[in-house]
């Protein structure tokens, strides 16, 4: 029996179904050169521009290596209480910095709120050298690292983001690795919303994080900030409110204060532009298929559990999808198997796709329901040959 891909479209409500149109979700233009954001809580990517294109991350690499750190700790190779040596060639690197010195003996949990907080280039030597040997065999261990983490468009040649021709970083590998830090590495996460570290008083005007979303009061609690000549201003932040969270990645702003106003812009944006809608309610029946050479004729197409998903605004009160599936489905069929999808459309956005499954099982016929098949596929032969036209 041939089988086609079958298309039922719908309206989506609580309980009941029906045709409609939804309105496209108005796009979202950002100044910056490229970005990426993501709603964690629902697994939704948001916004692409030039996402995966290599690009010099300046600081913001810097996760990098506080997530080669952080691994250390998971695995116990150290404890946040380790001290590391500061060579001579640690203190004498330029831009920001701990003002570390020979002499220091930093903790882990030192040098981590070093990076974070001040973004020490002279903390991320101390780390680099402290489990590498060397700042260069830190950063093969980088590379090594980012592609086993599915970062393609990363490659590493320091560990603070020091201007470089092989330092690069696509948006989207930055997004990758922020949700890995938020994800994988809880017990650390607290150190990127902390708002200053005065290591030592050496520094007093330099204790400041530079992340210019945490005193806002909008839920930005994370990553960090970079900025070199060649790259611009550039920002990793993360935000919650209520249950969910934003990640999201700007590059190539003009200064300071744009990079604070697209990044609050964007955190605005995510938040009220978007929201969790209930598409489905568990055994909802969306529609029901034929079944070939079965027990039974047709099945029900349900919804294995509650289903909800982020969705456009606009869109929230006018949800359409579309139930696809092969049809006919062939006996026998297991109670809970797969047997079709629900396509939502959500405009601008990648149409989200939602399993249903059979309703019941349905065991393969006996000759009874064979025969009856095997007539009717005989009649509907028959009836087509005779409509057909002469030729």
């Amino acid at each position: 029996m041939p089988r086609v891909l079958s298309r039922i479209a719908c309206l989506l409500t609580t309980l009941s179904l029906s045709i409609a149109l939804a309105l496209p979700a108005a796009a979202f233009e950002t100044r910056a050169r490229a970005a990426w954001v993501y709603d964690l809580t629902t697994d939704t990517l948001l916004l692409s521009k030039e996402a995966d294109v290599p690009l010099p991350p300046a600081s913001m690499s810097k996760l990098m290596t506080l997530n080669m750190l952080f691994e250390a700790l998971r695995d116990g190779r150290v404890t946040l209480d380790t001290q590391f040596s500061v060579s001579s060639r640690a203190k004498s690197m330029g831009g920001s910095t701990m003002f570390l010195d020979e002499t220091d003996r930093p903790t882990v949990e030192e040098l981590i709120q070093g990076i974070i907080v001040l973004s020490g280039n002279d903390a991320c030597v101390t780390v680099a050298e402290g489990l590498a040997g060397t700042e260069d065999n830190f950063a093969r261990l980088m590379n090594e690292r980012a592609k086993t983490l599915g970062m393609d468009n990363s490659t590493f040649a320091n560990a603070s983001g020091w201007p470089n021709p092989n330092q690069r970083m696509s948006m989207e590998d930055l997004g990758l690795l922020a949700k890995r830090l938020i994800n994988d590495f809880p017990e650390y996460y607290g150190y990127f919303g902390q708002l200053e570290f005065p290591y030592d008083n050496r520094a007093p005007q330099n204790r400041h994080n530079r992340n210019p979303l945490l005193k806002l009061g909008i839920g930005a609690d994370g990553l960090k900030t970079g900025h070199t000549q060649e790259a611009g201003y550039g920002l990793v932040g993360s935000a919650m409110q209520g249950n969910r969270r934003l990640v999201f990645v700007i590059t190539g702003m003009a200064s300071e204060a744009e990079r604070a106003q697209e990044a609050e812009r964007i955190v605005s944006w995510g938040f009220r532009q978007f929201a969790q809608k209930t598409v489905a309610t568990q055994g909802q029946e969306f529609a029901r298929a034929d079944v070939w050479m079965g027990s039974e004729t047709s099945v029900g197409l349900i919804a294995p559990e509650d289903m909800s998903l982020l969705l456009p605004a606009p869109m929230l009160e006018n949800v359409t999808g579309t139930v696809e599936y092969s049809t006919p489905l062939e006996a026998p069929i297991m109670q809970g198997d797969k047997v079709a999808e629900l396509v939502i459309d959500r405009g601008d956005m990648q149409p989200a796709r939602l399993p249903l499954v059979a309703d019941r099982s349905i065991e393969r016929g006996g000759i009874g329901p064979r025969l009856r098949t095997a007539f009717s596929v005989l009649r509907t032969k028959l009836t087509t040959a005779k409509d057909a036209p002469a030729q």
